[in-house]
């Protein structure tokens, strides 16, 4: 979920190709929850294996990867730590929902309803503890490397980034922005044709990037400014002030100067800003990763998703096909770099 900045935000449109040679670092959590809202059979039935288990998150991931190395991406997957306590109300919230839309898909499944029955499968995912052992399985025998964040993915990401080892961070949230990463990719994960919920519409999502510094130039404010306009509107750890979205937090924030200021003025009150403004702009990361893409182990990548999970090894050995496409590229750029 995250803070709605749309309004206010410029995104450029690139391609995967624009981001060859480079090292991406993914929020991994929210990379599988898009897999698995979107990876359904019609009726919004997640794939599984002959054992019940939920595939949707590894089919995803292996194949969407695969597409990233052809390209000569260089992905990493950052993963989610232990959340701040302020999170824990979004995080109960976000269970409820789930919760309610599970049960609205059995009962639209019982009408014979399948589009609603979809539409809420896809509102109903969870990511189990299970799949993300999973997932970090798949990404080991695949070669690539994954970081354990500390805390919140998007901020391992973002510190990263601003260190050099990774070029962008890969999210869906803009609170990447706020985390301080100097470029932001959205719709990695969800790249292609699209349908439109409840409408018989589909659109092409491509690849976009925001810059932090040319963001904050436009909009003539700093990071820290950045972030006040984000706790106004509402972040995963406060829910914004009713009635003030991305433009009149933006005006508000110009014409005072800084959130204490605007509250002082308009008299709000903000439980926590202090806290949450830290969450932002200092937040908990490592600087002890290793980012290495070894050389995928074919063998065991067959036998964890063939035999145990029972995909198809056809489609498995494309997948396969990429991800050697992703060696020969790095081969060809270490010789070019003798001359």
């Amino acid at each position: 979920m995250g803070v709605n900045l749309s309004d206010i935000v410029t995104a450029h449109e690139i391609s995967l190709k624009d981001l060859k040679g480079r090292v991406i670092a993914i929020d991994a959590y929210n990379s599988l929850y898009q897999f698995l809202s979107i990876i359904r059979q019609p009726d919004g039935t997640p794939l599984r294996d002959s054992r019940g288990r939920v595939t949707s998150h590894l089919s995803g991931l292996l194949y969407r990867t695969a597409n990233y190395m052809a390209e000569g991406i260089k992905p990493v997957y950052v993963f989610d730590g232990r959340p701040p306590e302020l999170k824990m109300r979004t995080i109960q919230e976000r269970m409820h929902v789930r919760t309610r839309a599970l049960e609205e898909w059995e009962e639209a499944l019982e009408r014979g309803d399948l589009e609603e029955a979809r539409t809420r499968a896809q509102q109903a995912s969870f990511l189990t503890r299970d799949m993300v052992d999973e997932a970090k399985k798949l990404l080991d025998h695949m070669g690539v490397p994954w970081v354990q964040a500390p805390s919140e993915g998007e901020a391992q990401a973002a510190f990263m980034a601003q260190r050099g080892d990774a070029y962008a961070s890969a999210s869906q949230d803009f609170d990447s922005l706020l985390f301080g990463t100097p470029r932001l990719v959205r719709n990695m994960a969800i790249t292609g044709k699209r349908k439109l919920p409840r409408k018989r519409v589909y659109v092409e999502v491509k690849p976009e990037m925001l810059v932090l510094n040319e963001t904050l130039k436009n909009l003539e404010i700093t990071r820290e400014q950045l972030v006040d306009i984000g706790i106004l509107v509402g972040t995963d750890f406060n829910p914004g002030i009713k009635g003030i979205g991305p433009k009149t937090a933006l005006k508000l924030i110009k014409k005072f100067g800084s959130l204490e200021r605007v509250m002082d003025e308009k008299g709000i009150v903000i439980e926590n800003y202090e806290e949450i403004r830290n969450i932002f702009l200092n937040p908990p990361v490592t600087n002890e990763y290793k980012l290495q893409w070894m050389w995928l182990d074919e063998q065991k990548l067959l036998e964890f998703l063939c035999e145990e999970h029972d995909f198809s090894r056809e489609r498995v050995l494309s997948a396969v096909e990429k991800i050697k496409m992703f060696k020969k590229y790095r081969e060809q750029r270490s010789l070019d770099a003798w001359f």
